[in-house]
């Protein structure tokens, strides 16, 4: 009777999440505000019908109560966020903000099978950072100042990068230096830097008016990535020069930079890999490298974490194994960098894709955001999140399915990670400030045009001096 209901439960979590990608994009594309409203409810009915399977199978499965009073403090808090945060911000994305809160839900129970504690954890920073987060917003729009702060940002930036190499505060995890403990609590500099950066960039780009600007925000930037290298955090350098090439080429609209940004990335990691492949310093790079080329070579050694992962994904299948039949367990941080190919063992290849697509979503979202600001600094902090985001996704994707080696990023709001997703809800809080913006702008503009298209009488019932606008 229980492998009946995990096959009738696999394919409705399966129903329920193609439907909901599907109004991440019908979305886009409705006639009217009663349309894109109705997909966002709808979607909002996903959440909850997926999250609620999902613990449905995890509840029989372990037979442990505390699985339902974790998931009953999971639904309360998703239903208080999005009905109290859409009540204060009547102006924000309701598309985002149901993306954020169904990421979040996807991470709490791939965490919940896959260790309680650290689901349990997750769940209780999570909601702290929901509830810091979300007077951002209110923030922001107090602090007038922002676009004029970027030494600041570059300043506090790099001073953060740098507090990794204190003595007894940074440690090394999996080959790098980019974690501090305090008190503790463990925490990654480089997911809060990062944000710091974008803003530094944005700032220094809005007030750039000549070459050498750009020449002299250039060298700074070079100096985040050149910590980062120092860390051995490749994954945070990469994700830092992508968002540095984008932002640029958005403000100033040659292409140039970007691709030449690109190809000159390009040059310098193949001329790094072949002068620097057999230094000590960066041997847990050449290890992820080596077993990116060929993962069985070592398959109990440095090719293991991949080979597992490569295994896990191709057990699932389309429809996956069902929550709580697949072994998980046994790839190398699951919960964290690799948990991608525990949802692809346990609830399908087909729910992968789906997932990707959800993120893919997310960054159309702030794009058309960003576009559509009328402030140049807001425009280019917004950009700047998305591109962050998106080549988080990817870079964590493309490692656990060996289209590029592995760097170690985690998978944005679903990994286990409280800098991570901190960090992540942050940025989406700001990009929810821009949309606000983006939404005064509008009305402003239909007020104007209906101020304009209205004729001006004078007392006589004539019209008065000044009714038409000068060309």
């Amino acid at each position: 009777m229980l492998r009946l209901f995990t096959v009738i439960t696999k394919y409705m979590i399966l129903i329920c999440m193609a439907l909901y990608t599907l109004k991440c994009y019908t979305f886009f594309v409705a006639k009217n505000k009663e349309k894109r409203s109705s997909n966002l409810n709808k979607q909002v009915f996903y959440i909850f019908m997926i999250h609620f399977l999902c613990y449905l199978k995890l509840v029989l499965w372990k037979h442990d109560v505390k699985i339902i009073l974790l998931y009953l403090g999971e639904v309360t808090v998703s239903i208080l966020y999005m009905a109290i945060f859409h009540s204060v911000y009547k102006k924000v994305s309701r598309l985002i903000t149901n993306n954020v809160i169904f990421l979040l839900t996807i991470g709490y129970i791939m965490l919940t099978r896959l260790d309680m504690k650290l689901a349990l954890r997750q769940f209780v920073m999570g909601t702290f950072a929901l509830f810091i987060t979300s007077f951002i917003p209110a923030i922001m729009k107090s602090l007038k100042k922002m676009k004029k702060w970027n030494v600041m940002y570059g300043v506090t930036g790099i001073f953060f990068l740098l507090t990794v190499f204190v003595p007894g505060l940074g440690q090394s995890i999996y080959g790098s230096r980019n974690w501090i403990s305090i008190g503790g609590f463990s925490l990654q500099p480089m997911e809060f830097v990062k944000i710091l950066f974008i803003l530094f960039v944005a700032s220094s780009l809005v007030k750039a008016s000549t070459l050498s600007d750009i020449i002299i925000n250039a060298v700074i930037s070079v100096i985040f990535m050149l910590i980062l290298i120092a860390e051995k955090d490749f994954g945070a350098m990469i994700i830092f020069y992508i968002c540095y090439i984008s932002m640029v080429y958005l403000a100033t609209s040659r292409p140039i930079f970007f691709f030449g940004g690109i190809f000159g990335a390009a040059a310098v990691i193949a001329l790094g890999y072949l002068a620097l492949k057999n230094t000590a310093f960066f041997s847990h790079i050449m290890v992820r490298v080596d077993a990116w080329k060929d993962p069985f070579a070592d398959i109990y050694g440095g090719g293991y974490q991949l080979s597992e992962s490569l295994f896990a994904i191709g057990t699932g299948g389309f429809i996956g194994t069902g929550l709580g039949e697949g072994l998980p367990g046994l790839i190398p941080v699951a919960e964290s960098d690799f948990i991608f190919s525990a949802i692809c063992e346990e609830l399908g290849t087909l729910f992968g894709l789906a997932l990707i697509l959800i993120y893919l979503s997310s960054f159309i979202a702030m794009c058309n955001i960003a576009m559509k600001c009328r402030s140049p600094f807001h425009k280019y902090m917004t950009f700047g999140i998305s591109v962050c985001f998106i080549i988080q996704v990817l870079l964590n994707i493309g490692g656990v399915t060996r289209f590029i080696p592995s760097t170690g990023v985690t998978m944005p709001l679903i990994s286990h990670g409280i800098s991570s997703v901190f960090s992540t809800l942050i940025m989406f809080a700001m990009v929810q400030y821009t949309y606000i913006l983006v939404s005064e702008e509008a009305e402003n503009v239909e007020k104007e045009i209906e101020r304009l298209q209205q004729p001006a009488y004078d007392d006589s019932g004539e019209y008065g001096a000044g009714a038409f606008p000068q060309a």
